[in-house]
């Protein structure tokens, strides 16, 4: 019994020690837990309020904060209990290296879909074209987009092969320019086949008056003489302006007796004479 209590006195004043150590350690878990938690509400709060922050990425953001301060909160704890953390953060480093060399094109994929949920270069709903795909978004995620094609065929596109290409959204701006070729006969008058166009345009409520329509002599080509129309509208008329004015434009050159004249090829035949 005087052994043990001998051995007791000589240890207490290190068990005394690493125990406050350890209640230091717990107790600055349980703050570290509490702060971690706190900074990923505000974190949370602000990608909320925020117009810019999509809803798929806020608690992603959320949840990344959390894990940041815990992890530095748990090397703290180690390093103040006397355990080295130096070799952990090697082990933890190559397993890291080693998950992103195995995952590195989903990991692609997450850091373009970040980037395409912070730009915003398009919103669900919009109207695209992406790397010759053309249609409606119907889903924007951390890997990949939905698009609905324009004939309804749903295509699934990695977020790195969207951000790696050229974007278009046609529904970004309020007003696009309808590009038409008509072509017609060499034997008819230039001059009356624009004002024929001309008259087209101005009779119809959906071509802008700013910026002003525009019918231009584009090219003499091989079988017809082909002009440019320009007319500007509103993008949700684009497509229906564009087909009606390609019909008014045909019935009303049929009525002034305007030709759209057929490709045709001239053949000679030779006759030797022998």
């Amino acid at each position: 019994m005087e052994e043990f209590r001998s051995i007791l006195e000589k240890m207490m004043p290190q068990l005394v020690e690493y125990g406050l150590k350890v209640a230091g350690a717990i107790l600055i878990l349980v703050v570290g837990w509490t702060v971690a938690g706190w900074f990923s509400k505000k974190v949370r709060r602000h990608c909320e309020s925020s117009q810019t922050i999509d809803d798929t990425l806020t608690p992603l953001l959320a949840k990344l904060t959390k894990i940041l301060g815990l992890t530095v909160v748990v090397i703290f704890v180690l390093n103040m209990v006397g355990i080295q953390t130096a070799s952990l953060v090697a082990v933890l480093g190559a397993a890291g290296l080693a998950a992103g060399l195995a995952w590195q094109g989903t990991l692609s994929d997450v850091a373009a879909g970040v980037m395409l949920l912070v730009m915003r270069p398009f919103n669900v709903g919009d109207s695209v074209d992406i790397a010759g795909t053309s249609g409606t978004v119907e889903e924007i995620g951390l890997v990949i987009t939905k698009i609905n094609t324009f004939d309804n065929v749903a295509v699934v596109l990695p977020n790195s092969n969207v951000w790696g290409n050229n974007i278009k959204n046609m529904s970004v701006n309020e007003k696009r320019r309808l590009d038409l070729v008509i072509g017609f006969g060499y034997d008819d008058d230039i001059d009356h086949a624009m004002e024929t166009i001309n008259e087209i345009l101005e009779k119809e409520d959906r071509v802008l008056a700013d910026p002003e329509p525009q019918v231009a002599v584009s090219e003499l080509g091989g079988s017809s003489v082909n002009l440019i129309v320009r007319p500007w509208a509103k993008k949700e008329d684009f497509w229906s302006l564009k087909y009606d004015l390609t019909k008014r434009i045909k019935e009303q050159f049929d009525e002034e007796g305007i030709n759209f004249p057929y490709p045709s090829k001239d053949v000679y035949l030779h006759k030797d004479v022998g």
